[in-house]
């Protein structure tokens, strides 16, 4: 366990744009508990994407890295025994646009696994258990997540998204998984085309947004 410098976690601060208890609804992490923390900031600028209000950093309140590590024990059950049920989500907006290393840190040091969902966009900072990378169109990923990442998902927004797909799975490491996931205005065009591509192509998985379908953040 690294300590953190009190002054560290009190004075460095992130901005916030909501965080909250709920389950993961996608990719390999789908169905467990998760606290995530959606950071804001984001200079991707997809056109679908659903929390558009993130983009903005100075549109959200900041708080220290002690705050945030506060609130999310604060929000855990009091039934939580073993370590590995305390999950943190980092998520955005693009959340590597801002330094990670001490979050993370004070959050493993509080026993928590730390997951991110990232574009790629940004130099990787923090000290990460899982890395969802979902590399966008819109801008382009640096390539050390290839090596990194222990999760590729792509939107699948239109029918050339495949080919795109195909593009990166051949750069990612071998331990990679591999998710298509419909962009959720598409789904209902998507989806019989992405059971097709899969049964096809099998060392891809799907992911849905089960969150939506179960109506919680």
């Amino acid at each position: 366990m690294q300590i953190l410098d009190k002054e560290i976690i009190t004075n460095q601060k992130l901005p916030v744009m909501e965080d909250f208890y709920t389950l993961q609804g996608e990719g390999f992490h789908q169905g467990k508990a998760a606290y995530f923390i959606r950071l804001g900031g984001c200079d991707v600028g997809c056109v679908w994407c659903d929390v558009k209000e993130s983009w903005s950093a100075d549109a959200h309140p900041k708080f220290s890295i002690e705050e945030i590590v506060t609130r999310a024990n604060a929000n855990m059950p009091t039934f939580v025994g073993k370590t590995s049920h305390k999950l943190a989500v980092i998520t955005g907006g693009e959340p590597l646009m801002h330094e990670l290393t001490n979050l993370t840190q004070a959050l493993k040091n509080a026993n928590f696994q730390t997951n991110i969902e990232t574009s790629g966009t940004h130099p990787l900072s923090g000290v990460w258990d899982w890395i969802c990378f979902s590399p966008k169109k819109f801008k382009k990923p640096l390539p050390e997540f290839y090596t990194r990442a222990h999760e590729l998902k792509i939107i699948i927004y239109h029918k050339s998204d495949f080919e795109w797909a195909e593009g990166f799975a051949s750069l990612m490491n071998e331990n990679c998984l591999l998710y298509l996931q419909p962009e959720w205005s598409k789904a209902e065009e998507m989806l019989p085309l992405m059971i097709e591509y899969i049964k096809n192509n099998p060392k891809w998985r799907i992911s849905l947004q089960v969150h939506k379908f179960l109506q919680i953040p």
